[in-house]
């Protein structure tokens, strides 16, 4: 039987480029060698595109001259395939993308794959851009009767106006708050307020990074995550527990600590677990997922109440990241993960390939 030609499209022009090379790299050991060959793509923190050859190693393909550029940012062009020497070397069956956050997981990636034609893991285009959008993503699943964390949205061009947007934002939630990008992962720009005084710079920092910003009421509660697999009938995997050393779990307690405390499984009644889990597949069909999401959790500390952080349509991917460490504990080994996750695009590729696309009489 033919192997599978995998893309492995990763790196992209956001914060989180590093991750991703990290995720790509795990993904590309893990995958089974008797059954596919993986092609690594490299987007840099240039824009450009990196081309490299097959069974070549990700962090090889990302550096400057390390592997062919096919297109230039700013050149408006993309090759043809097939256009020059070698471009059956560049043929895909199936595009894996690991670019995490803007440009990766907000849903423009996934428009670009969806106008090429080609099967890709994770969700889709709608799917991926209300995930990626904190704000959108609450007033969605809020709709559907599950609980979020109270938040005031904040436009960047609002700051201009300080007094209006403290006045907003303290009229609706007492401090502590947080306020974030509404379209960013890995806690990047977010900032813990306890004090009025506090906010306006942790908003016009996080507005370094999104026009969109959100104040949301601090929770005092347990950070628990569940992953979600599948498609119309999604799956969830046992949930986990995250255990920040520092005040919340920020961008350094994600990747710089080695003392941030990961419980997988995490202590809970049963009760508990069944009630995440049920939740956390209500949320993924809420927000038209696909293939993959993790749901992040507050259980609020007093009252039990269970709220809903966010979903991460493209979570982290790296061998001891959340993601394929619930499936792990679930059952599920991280090289057949890879694998349901790779037939689970091609099943969606097939479904969409047999849909007409020009109209006709009667």
């Amino acid at each position: 039987m033919a192997k599978l030609r995998v893309g492995l499209l990763f790196g992209g022009r956001s914060v989180e480029h590093e991750v991703s090379i990290a995720s790509a790299s795990s993904i590309f050991k893990a995958l089974d060698p008797s059954l596919y060959e993986v092609l690594p793509i490299c987007v840099g923190q240039d824009g450009d595109w990196r081309i490299g050859r097959v069974g070549m190693l990700p962090e090889e393909a990302a550096r400057p001259g390390g592997a062919d550029v096919p297109a230039l940012s700013g050149h408006r062009a993309i090759e043809q395939v097939g256009s020059r020497a070698g471009g059956g070397e560049r043929r895909v069956d199936v595009i894996f993308p690991i670019i995490h956050g803007t440009g990766g997981e907000d849903g423009s990636l996934q428009g670009f794959l969806e106008m090429a034609g080609v099967a890709y893991v994770g969700a889709g285009v709608l799917g991926s851009a209300l995930e990626m959008d904190k704000e959108v993503s609450k007033r969605l699943l809020a709709q559907a009767g599950i609980r979020v964390v109270p938040w005031v949205l904040v436009h960047a061009r609002e700051l201009g106006d300080p007094a209006a947007v403290l006045e907003r934002a303290f009229h609706a939630l007492a401090p502590p708050v947080f306020a974030k990008p509404a379209c960013l992962g890995s806690s990047v720009g977010t900032h813990k307020v306890k004090a009025r005084e506090e906010l306006l710079p942790a908003l016009r920092d996080a507005a370094r990074y999104d026009e969109k910003l959100l104040v949301e009421r601090a929770i005092d509660g347990r950070e628990i995550e569940v992953a979600v697999l599948g498609g119309e009938e999604p799956e969830a995997s046992l949930p986990g527990e995250i255990r920040p050393k520092r005040e919340f779990y920020d961008y350094e307690s994600k990747y710089v600590d080695e003392d941030t405390e990961l419980l997988v499984p995490a202590p809970l009644s049963d009760e508990q677990t069944a009630a995440l889990r049920r939740i956390a597949r209500a949320a993924f069909r809420a927000l038209e997922g696909y293939g993959m999401a993790r749901v992040d959790f507050f259980l609020e500390r007093g009252t039990g109440d269970l709220y809903v952080n966010e979903l991460n349509s493209l979570p982290g991917f790296t061998e001891v990241s959340m993601y394929p460490r619930l499936w792990e504990a679930s059952g599920l080994p991280y090289p057949a993960l890879l694998d349901r996750l790779i037939e689970l695009a091609l099943q969606r590729h097939r479904r969409r390939g047999a849909l007409e696309t020009t109209y006709r009489r009667g």
